[in-house]
């Protein structure tokens, strides 16, 4: 009966070129969808502000002319 002495235990084989460009792709694809929605909350944000800002400047500007046509008879 011939029993090997020793089992040989060699390292798994690195995936190939293909699958590992697969993988990162993927990996980018997932990062930039993630990116992507957080830049359209905080474009969400940004649109709200800007708007608000809007409507502050034409109520500042009424009054300033409200003031000076009643100062100025």
């Amino acid at each position: 009966m011939s029993i090997p002495r020793r089992r040989l235990v060699r390292p798994a084989l690195a995936p190939e070129p293909d699958q590992q460009r697969h993988h990162q792709v993927q990996k980018l694809r997932t990062r930039l969808d993630r990116e992507r929605t957080v830049l359209a909350k905080w474009m969400a944000k940004l649109r709200r502000s800007f708007h608000q800002v809007e409507k502050i400047q034409r109520r500042l500007s009424r009054l300033e002319r409200q003031i000076t046509r009643l100062e100025d008879p």
